[in-house]
């Protein structure tokens, strides 16, 4: 009978989403900005690191520490400019489909150029606005391409400078040939998501495997040894502790770099 009666509570105070989604729709899209998450520096990594290994294993807990930090940091910006690369790709496609849409109906480049920079992604959107300057002034796009462009799209504008000098020697449609372009860059990010998604696998076995360490020394302590107490509080054990940290960490930057070979392939 409590169960019952508690059940029914708890459905009576479940809260109702057709009011708030009425809201929404009458109010429109909630204008208010998400707060990012702070992301910590690298000084400040790995002096946290360092604090840490001093407060866990001594000496030999500074240096390990240091490593694993500067390791797991590496890999995850690695994976962030990954990410970033993507999007930035993406938005680069996107603005090129504006471009060639308003070249098709007639525009002007410059124009087309920067009503495609209106709605694009931020970064490419400076870009689509140095090539309307470069189009309305007659000036050289790859001048312009190579001052706009970041390594992330690098590759990605070189394409497009030598497309639109290819336009322009030969009078071939500009719109054709940058719709050509827009076509072979969302095929290079459809293949690299598909890439990274069977990638993933491989990168948890990595992973695994550069745990076992970890998970030695734990059934280490589950069967009456004291591992922590050699590595830790020994001579010995603190050059041991230094030499597999390194190890685990070359372990994983190695399969980090397979498996970013294999994606960029």
């Amino acid at each position: 009978m409590v169960s019952l009666l508690l059940t029914g509570l708890a459905l009576l105070c479940w809260p109702d989403t057709r009011a708030p989604a009425r809201l929404r729709a009458i109010a429109g899209p909630n204008p208010r900005k998400r707060l990012r998450t702070p992301h910590p520096s690298a000084a400040a990594t790995m002096a946290a690191a360092v604090v840490a290994g001093w407060l866990v294993a001594g000496p030999g807990g500074v240096v390990a520490a240091t490593l694993l930090a500067a390791t797991i940091r590496r890999q995850l910006r690695a994976r962030a400019e990954s990410r970033r690369t993507l999007t930035a790709t993406d938005g680069l496609a996107e603005a090129l489909r504006a471009l060639v849409a308003g070249l098709r109906t007639g525009a002007h480049p410059a124009s087309a150029a920067e009503s495609a920079a209106e709605d694009a992604h931020p970064e490419t959107a400076t870009t689509m606005r140095a090539i309307a300057a470069a189009a309305r002034l007659d000036g050289d796009l790859t001048t312009v391409l190579d001052t706009a462009r970041t390594p992330a799209l690098a590759e990605a504008l070189r394409r497009v400078g030598r497309a639109w000098q290819l336009a322009q020697r030969h009078g071939l449609p500009l719109a054709d040939v940058l719709d050509a372009v827009r076509r072979d860059l969302e095929q290079r990010a459809r293949f690299t998501r598909q890439v990274l998604a069977r990638m993933a696998g491989p990168r948890s076995s990595a992973v695994v495997l550069s745990l076992l360490p970890v998970v030695g020394a734990a059934l280490g302590v589950t069967v009456g040894a004291d591992p922590l107490g050699v590595l830790t509080g020994t001579g010995p054990g603190q050059v041991l502790l230094v030499t597999g940290v390194t190890f685990m960490c070359v372990g994983i930057a190695w399969s980090g770099r397979i498996t970013n070979r294999a994606v960029a392939g």
